[in-house]
């Protein structure tokens, strides 16, 4: 999935952005519609003067809302069922139907700010017509970071974050890409662009335990060394230590895991608690749903609480 820029000039609103209803057609057009994207009503009547100040402003603040909601009006005098039940008693008298029920409101020929800050209230999140869904965008690179494909996901998590330069689950995303390839440096570039607010972000915070993991394997030595170690003196709890942010490097989890829990049941206190402190660095950077981290969270807690 790819994101295109959107140019040209201001759209016009599809042909049944605004529209009437009637009693039949209410149901098809306000609760139905509302169900896929925020619906506002307008109730008015031709012998009302505010009615014929607001009536434009709303108009105007849908076109620009490109598609993120849609304006139904009804004429009370030749329709008076719906707002008899609604208890609408004065008009103008606009009511926002989302998923299929009422949200919001207001009544009165309030001003044009106004009309603009209830549609960015009732439309938050919603995206406009033509715009690409970045939530969903996202959940499809993580899919096929997940997957194993590094480079497709780091072309889509830039494609986010060319449409918006400040999306934080894209920058965690395009620098978990970089460690996975092991461009350490890129990865902490890319994460240094998040801002000091958003530092705490769970998605943040798991990137930057990778990246410290990423470095500190870079100075432990070959794995085969390292296995040779532990051969030689299963008690050389370094060699161990060193054996498993070497394994995770490599993405073999179960196995670095297991370093670390050996560690963990033979000495509990060695290094200042540093292998069980090492293993929950682990988790953070897996994330908490990976199986390594369950299966790992588990076997802890059995050594620690038996």
């Amino acid at each position: 999935m790819t994101i295109v820029e959107q140019g040209g000039s201001t759209p016009q609103a599809a042909p049944d952005l605004i529209k009437e209803t009637t009693t039949q057609t209410f149901v098809k057009d306000v609760i139905e519609e509302s169900r896929r994207q925020p619906v506002m009503i307008d109730f008015w009547a031709p012998w009302c003067g505010p009615c014929r100040q607001l009536t434009p402003m709303l108009e105007k603040a849908v076109r620009n809302a490109k598609g993120r909601v849609k304006l139904v009006k009804m004429n009370i005098d030749e329709h008076p069922q719906i707002p008899g039940q609604m208890g609408i008693q004065s008009i103008p008298a606009v009511i926002a139907f989302v998923n299929g029920q009422p949200a919001d409101g207001f009544m009165g020929a309030v001003p044009e700010s106004q009309v603009n800050a209830f549609i960015e209230k009732i439309t938050k999140g919603v995206p406009a017509a033509g715009e690409p869904d970045l939530g969903e965008i996202l959940k499809e690179a993580e899919a096929v970071l997940a997957e194993g494909d590094a480079a497709a996901a780091a072309q889509i998590y830039a494609e986010v974050l060319a449409h918006d330069a400040t999306n934080i689950a894209a920058l965690a995303g395009l620098a978990k890409c970089y460690v996975t390839t092991g461009a350490i440096e890129q990865a902490k570039q890319t994460l240094a662009m998040v801002p000091e607010s958003k530092r705490n972000d769970a998605a943040v915070t798991a990137v930057q335990a990778a990246i410290d993991l990423a470095e500190q394997a870079q100075s432990v030595g070959p794995v085969t060394e390292l296995e040779q170690k532990v051969a030689a003196n299963p008690l050389d709890h370094q060699a161990r230590f060193d054996l498993a942010t070497a394994l995770n490097a490599m993405g073999k989890r179960g196995e670095a895991t297991e370093q670390l829990l050996t560690i963990v049941r033979r000495d509990r206190k060695w290094n200042d608690d540093g292998a069980r402190k090492q293993l929950v660095q682990f988790f953070e950077a897996w994330g908490g749903t990976d199986e390594a981290t369950v299966e790992g969270r588990k076997r802890l807690s059995t050594i620690l609480f038996s």
